[in-house]
């Protein structure tokens, strides 16, 4: 689901993505010596086994992938998360990123059910407000 208004308010999660409403993707780092990716942004050392660098850039990740695998969160996640009141059940996505072959883990937008969701299914990254306006 995607917005039909530009964002507005503050973002949750300050840095971790873009707000383009029509293309929103991703925050995160690549370490410059060994190309491993990092979300969120990692940029203290590389954790690449056969790499000591300590020097990172800031890149937009891909906006789509390959649903690796899925579950449910039937009650409410513990802090830091902030949601709807009362709870209301959401599927959680693990996507393999497209360049980057990493796993990321998100919920996914309102009305997708677990019912719906397939391995090897493409992903896209959409942006959703929650309740209090924040994306």
């Amino acid at each position: 689901m995607k917005a039909d208004a530009p964002p507005t308010g503050n973002p949750l999660l300050p840095g971790w993505f873009t707000l383009s409403v029509d293309k929103p993707r991703l925050l995160g780092a690549r370490c410059k010596a060994c190309n491993t990716y990092y979300f969120p942004k990692q940029v203290t050392f590389c954790r690449n086994p056969a790499c000591v660098s300590e020097t990172f850039e800031e890149v937009e990740l891909s906006r789509t992938g390959t649903l690796w695998s899925w579950t449910n969160a039937c009650y409410a996640p513990p802090e830091p998360y902030v949601g709807v009141e009362p709870h209301v059940p959401f599927a959680i996505a693990a996507v393999e990123l497209a360049r980057e072959k990493m796993v990321v883990l998100a919920p996914c937008t309102s009305g997708v059910t677990v019912a719906q969701l397939k391995a090897g299914m493409a992903m896209e990254l959409a942006l959703e407000p929650l309740n209090d306006g924040k994306l």
